[in-house]
């Protein structure tokens, strides 16, 4: 029997929680001296209040949290999040339609970064409203579960099932045997290396504001901006090789990050997971550099490295923000960034998509079928970071991998129904469920989603989710098994 009654109780601290964190846009308001402080303070009130009422409501019940609760909780709490995240923005006027405000909304929490704004739109909202904006995303990087996990246990509730479902990747590292504690230094983790980029940023041409915010966004790998132009705006080579080194930290393992903190190198050199990750983005900035050399002329060689660097660390890692629009450069290019959206950065980092220990398992797993088809007999296991990999590891991979690839084809198929072209669909989708934002066709870095119509902004916020939460967090709902006593 699931336990409706502490899924209530959860959802309501939670609510609790995101409205103490969209009070913070309040004073950023009134410092800029801008009228919509109101609405942001209604609008976290009401968050507050709803989370005050479940939370009243429920919380002299069973606090157990199994399986099958620890999905519901998350799943529904991104969706609850977004609704109620969303108020600013609607109540306000800051964006129009409620269907907009939740799509911008449940992008920011996904840390998806697709948007419905255009340039000038974006740097029409106040101050408040983008530092909102900006703020969904840091919470929906590190996961307004994880941080949840540090409260639920003096509640008396355990937190090991919601760590299970929310923190990405085929495995989640825990730091230390209490999910309490596990959680407390991976938000460590996550609020150092965000400072230290702010003050980094803040250092060059950037204000404060912007720095904060894009650091937000960056260490999210969400890719929200307060410039139309995104990162384009700001020309020094100093802020796009900042911004590049924090989203290739941000795709690293934050396990691995903590170590570092501690200075405890010999892991980090030999994690294999984090050797490709950096041999992938080394080797297409490479291309990419090529490339810009030898078909463009508006480029020399520390720009185009610089620029390749950029767009390549941008779509891995699933930031999504952009220097350029690689839309303008040759077909080869811009098929090369739609290859990575599928790549993800590291498995326990904020980044999306498949993962690289996913994809370098396939590849292994790849290989070895040829050889086992030469040595039918031979034993033949795939082996990372010099162990043999459970089958049930691989199994599980592939299935993921399947059904990943089966949830695109059919995600085009629907946005093709909607009457756009073939290129759209496809960087439509592969952008929403990979969680990267900017994709190909008339969704580039330089376009937006306005243009989809209502059903099409819900499907593509569903497949964000779908993307976030790993697939199976949500799909599993679906199963008639999973409501069966």
């Amino acid at each position: 029997m699931i336990n409706f009654k502490v899924i209530g109780f959860i959802l309501g601290v939670m609510l609790i929680i995101e409205g103490f964190f969209m009070l913070l846009a309040v004073p950023i308001s009134l410092i800029y001296n801008e009228p919509d402080w109101i609405y942001i303070f209604v609008s976290a009130f009401i968050t507050s209040f709803s989370g005050f009422l479940l939370w009243a409501i429920f919380r002299s019940y069973d606090k157990t949290v199994g399986k099958r609760e620890g999905y519901l909780i998350v799943t529904f709490g991104w969706v609850v999040f977004s609704l109620f995240g969303a108020l600013p923005f609607f109540t306000s006027g800051g964006i129009a339609a409620y269907t907009d405000s939740f799509f911008e909304t449940i992008s920011g929490f996904t840390t998806t970064g697709a948007s419905i704004l255009s340039g000038d739109q974006i740097e029409s909202l106040s101050h408040g409203l983008l530092f909102w904006r900006s703020m969904t995303q840091w919470l929906g990087g590190m996961g307004i579960i994880v941080l949840s996990l540090v409260i639920l246990p003096v509640l008396g509730i355990g937190g090991m099932q919601l760590f299970v479902a929310e923190v990405p990747g085929p495995t989640p590292d825990k730091l230390h045997p209490r999910v309490k504690e596990t959680a407390k230094r991976l938000w460590g983790v996550y609020c150092v290396v965000t400072l230290a980029e702010v003050l980094l940023l803040w250092a060059g041409e950037m204000n404060l504001f912007d720095a904060v915010n894009h650091s937000f966004t960056t260490m999210a790998t969400g890719g929200y901006s307060t410039r139309g132009g995104s990162i384009g705006d700001f020309q020094a080579g100093y802020t796009h090789y900042i911004i590049s080194i924090f989203m290739v930290i941000a795709g690293i393992n934050f396990s691995l990050a903590y170590l570092g903190m501690h200075m405890k190198f010999k892991p980090i050199w030999r994690n294999e997971e984090l050797r490709w990750y950096l041999g992938f983005i080394i080797g297409f900035t490479i291309i990419i550099t090529a490339i810009l050399l030898t078909t463009r002329t508006d480029y020399n060689f520390e720009s185009a490295f610089r620029t390749g660097l950029f767009q390549v660390s941008s779509i891995i890692t699933t930031t999504g923000f952009a220097t350029a629009d690689y839309l303008q450069w040759i077909p080869a290019a811009w098929v090369l960034m739609l290859v990575l959206m599928f790549f993800g950065g590291s498995a326990g980092s904020t980044g999306g998509s498949i993962k690289t220990v996913r994809i370098v398992l396939l590849l292994k797993n790849g290989f070895l079928e040829l050889k086992r088809l030469i040595h039918p007999n031979a034993i033949v296991p795939v082996r990372f970071d010099k162990h043999a990999v459970n089958p049930q590891i691989i199994t599980n991979v592939l299935a993921f991998v399947s059904v990943y690839v089966l949830i695109t084809v059919m995600g085009v198929v629907v946005v093709s129904f909607m009457g756009y072209d073939l290129e759209t669909s496809l960087g439509a989708v592969a952008a929403s469920l990979g969680n990267i934002g900017p994709g190909i066709g008339e969704v580039g870095p330089a376009a937006n989603y306005a243009h989809f119509s209502v059903f099409g902004k819900w499907f593509l916020s569903f497949l964000m989710l779908i993307g976030r939460l790993e697939l199976f967090t949500v799909l599993v709902i679906f199963s008639p098994a999973f409501w069966r006593k």
